[in-house]
């Protein structure tokens, strides 16, 4: 349905639009009691709710920018994060940090915090499930850049992996050593997430390509908490996978436990390709090898791309998705 608007209020009450915005800003001075109760009643009749996002947007520079990271759990969110405050304190910005846990309705509460508290822009890992609240913010032509995660139909600046090359250069890796029961594990698909759901798509691509049957039970696809649950059953299988691609390093340090736990050597009873080079991998025995993000410079270019739009007005220039190449580190588990 059509968003009621302002104006829409302003010719259903027969007002004007600014009269309107003194009723809602509750400055009625100069207002008549008839003129209120014909506002009040169109606003009643055509079920407008005021976009707090806009009423917060003011033109006075703060110099603070706001990020909204998905996870900050992740290694690779707090490499982004470092990247940004540098890049800002290069430039004598300030960097206010919120952590969604990828749920959508602390997303929209810390968006419309950070606006109330008049940030100057916003670097935002998008749940993807606040479609409204974007374009809402995008209509107001305010300040933003979405990072590691792709939302179709939202038109903004976007900075992300190239995650299906991610998940390939690792398959096509394991095939070089030989191994042809090859597994996958991500976190859960559901909220379709795009580096989840990118990563899956380059996996099935490259086993494809490798002329190798997709084994739709090799594709775990399960919440931090279930991944033991499932690494078990997988492996309860006639013929369990020789090498596992871990979608992050979350999920890598679940699979590490359960190696641990169920006494597997790396690489000779399972090799292991992590996506993130964590700062563990180097040291862990044997070190991992990984698909490389480079986390600093997606997060640096984010951060430029937001300063040029504060600084330079560049708002309405056509959306672009920069996209970042991954590198394979090999190391011991593979």
């Amino acid at each position: 349905m059509k968003r009621v608007t302002m104006a829409d209020v302003a010719l259903h009450a027969n007002v004007s639009k600014s009269t309107v915005s003194q009723f809602l800003n509750k400055r009625y001075d100069y207002m008549g009691e008839e003129t209120k109760a014909r506002i009040e009643l169109s606003i009643r009749q055509l079920g407008y709710h005021p976009n707090a996002v806009a009423r917060s947007l003011k033109q006075k520079k703060t110099s603070t920018i706001g990020v909204i990271v998905g996870n900050i759990l992740l290694s690779f969110s707090t490499q982004v994060i470092r990247a940004i405050e540098d890049l800002c304190h290069e430039n004598d910005y300030h960097v206010i940090v919120c952590n969604a846990d990828d749920n959508h309705e602390k997303e929209k509460k810390y968006f419309e915090m950070l606006i109330a508290k008049q940030v100057d822009g916003l670097i935002v890992f998008p749940t993807a499930k606040n479609l409204e609240l974007y374009e809402s913010v995008l209509e107001e032509r305010f300040p933003v850049v979405f990072m590691d995660r792709v939302v179709q139909g939202v038109l903004v600046d976007t900075v992300a992996l190239n995650n299906s090359v991610a998940a390939e250069i690792a398959v096509h890796h394991f095939i070089e050593k030989g191994y042809d029961r090859i597994a996958i594990v991500t976190n859960s698909l559901v909220r379709h997430i795009t580096p989840r759901t990118e990563r899956v798509e380059g996996y099935k691509k490259a086993i494809k390509d490798a002329g190798i049957p997709i084994r739709e039970e090799y594709i775990l696809t399960l919440e931090t908490n279930q991944i033991k649950d499932g690494l078990k059953e997988v492996f309860s299988l006639p013929k369990p996978p020789q090498a596992i691609i871990a979608g992050n390093d979350l999920v890598l340090v679940e699979i590490l436990n359960y190696v641990k736990e169920e006494g597997l050597l790396i690489p000779s009873e399972l090799a292991l390709i992590g996506i993130d080079d964590v700062s563990f991998a180097n040291f862990y025995s044997p070190a991992i090898t990984t698909v490389k993000q480079p986390a600093f410079e997606m997060g640096k270019k984010a951060a430029e791309i937001l300063l040029s739009k504060i600084e330079n007005g560049d708002i309405i220039k056509v959306p672009e998705t920069y996209r970042f190449e991954p590198e394979l580190i090999i190391r011991e588990s593979c």
